[in-house]
């Protein structure tokens, strides 16, 4: 469909919900086409492309509210889909909570060209995609003798959505997405055979980190991971690594939300204004990077997306308030999730830090574990490296750090100056004091 009909069908939509009995409503309608070709050891393993369309809908009448989507947008079976809707809407509960955003909350997007699409997408072949997937593995031929499987691919996507509110929201979204990777697995010792991969993501095919580098950091990152065991428990420093810190904060943001407010699920509950975290703590979450992988104009609700400071200095700022749980909070709707989260560098390199640490473990990878978004207690698997006198000199796996977020913010020591930028976490090297490593 061409986009002004996709927009005419969401109006259509919008006009015949109402004939049928609906006092307002929201609704999608969604268009994608994702691409993935997977490479093994030089043949290919896996191509796959898909095709989406699909329209969403929320029903607000009489005091009650529903939501429903489907994958036909043909208009005879819409009407039927519509009227089923309705009549079902007609046998919930009322929920005085459900409605729509206020339409002042719809205004002050960002005027900034974010630059999400990239117009070449269209024009990439079959071919091309097998070979820019065949080549990561190209380039580790014959590398290390060790070598028992390489496995790379490529992926890309194109997607397009339409939003409509029945109280004057309408928008628009056009971006694309492009992703290559590797995996290597080494002979170890005896039956051991460490994994290790590298992966990168951008919004434009040609901000992708070359080929060669990803392959060449895959295997750097496997080799590291030989002979790695575990070492004596300990209390001592964690630096995490800028590529993988994201994996420790990502788990901050479902106590974060409104909703686990609300249902009082979240540790953090009732300490907005407090400080929970060190001084140098300042993570902002800015909608507004180009190119950016979270980067927006709005979110789901349609509330304009806008820079928001999250930590600052330490202080827990604000809560991810998306319109219904702000309703049932009587807070005012912010966004109903994270876009892009920025945490505020330090002055010197990981490398800078690395050096600088008589003991510690750096942590590469994690290996599963899990978080308490109620308590804050966390016991999380991690790989890496003993450092001791700035050097790295064993290889670690298989150990455990274990604490509570309340006490893991608090001892942040230092960040790095260099933020991950490949993920809309954009994280630097980060050091926490007294952690505990669980091992041998």
């Amino acid at each position: 469909m061409e986009k002004n009909v996709y927009l005419d069908l969401g109006y259509w939509v919008q006009k015949k919900a109402k004939q049928l009995g609906a006092s307002q409503s929201a609704l999608g309608i969604n268009h994608s086409r994702s691409v993935s070709v997977d490479y093994r050891d030089g043949k290919v393993e896996t191509l796959k492309e898909s095709t989406q369309q699909s329209l969403w809908i929320e029903l607000f009448a009489g005091g009650r509210y529903s939501s429903h989507s489907t994958n036909d947008l043909r208009k005879e079976s819409l009407e039927k889909f519509l009227t089923n809707a309705v009549d079902l809407t007609g046998f919930l509960t009322k929920d005085e909570y459900r409605r729509l955003a206020d339409p002042e909350l719809y205004e002050g997007q960002s005027k900034v060209d974010l630059d999400l699409n990239d117009s070449s997408q269209g024009d990439i072949t079959a071919e091309e995609r097998q070979d820019r997937a065949k080549a990561l593995g190209a380039y580790l031929e014959g590398k290390d003798e060790r070598i028992i499987s390489v496995a790379s691919g490529f992926y890309d996507s194109h997607s397009e959505s339409y939003q409509l509110a029945s109280n004057g929201f309408e928008g628009q979204k056009e971006s694309t997405s492009f992703t290559h990777g590797a995996s290597v697995s080494l002979q170890g010792a005896g039956d051991k055979k460490p994994e290790g991969w590298r992966y990168y993501r951008a919004r434009h095919l040609n901000d992708l980190v070359g080929a060669e580098q990803t392959a060449n950091e895959a295997l750097a990152r496997t080799q590291d991971r030989v002979g790695a065991e575990k070492i004596a428990s300990e209390t001592m420093p964690l630096l995490l690594e800028n590529s993988n810190a994201a994996g420790l904060f990502w788990r901050l943001m479902g106590p974060l939300r409104a909703a686990s407010i609300q249902q009082k699920n979240s540790f953090l509950a009732d300490r907005k204004g407090e400080k929970v975290g060190s001084d140098i703590l300042t993570i902002t979450d800015e909608p507004s990077i180009v190119r950016g992988l979270g980067s927006r104009y709005y979110d789901g609700d349609g509330l304009a997306a806008k820079s928001m400071p999250i930590f600052k200095n330490g202080v827990l700022s604000n809560y991810y308030t998306d319109v219904y749980y702000g309703n049932k909070l009587g807070w005012t709707p912010n966004s109903g999730g994270s876009s892009n989260l920025i945490v505020t560098p330090g002055m010197r390199s990981g490398a800078e830090i690395e050096a600088s640490l008589d003991r510690a473990i750096l942590v590469t990878d994690w290996l599963g574990g899990n978080a308490n978004g109620t308590t804050g207690d966390f016991s999380l698997g991690v790989a890496g490296w003993l450092i001791e006198n700035g050097k790295r000199v064993k290889s670690i796996t298989e150990m455990n750090i274990s604490g509570n977020y309340n006490d893991l913010l608090m001892n942040l020591i230092e960040v790095g100056n260099d933020p991950w930028i490949h993920s809309s976490f954009r994280t630097p090297t980060m050091v926490f004091d007294k952690v505990s490593f669980s091992g041998s």
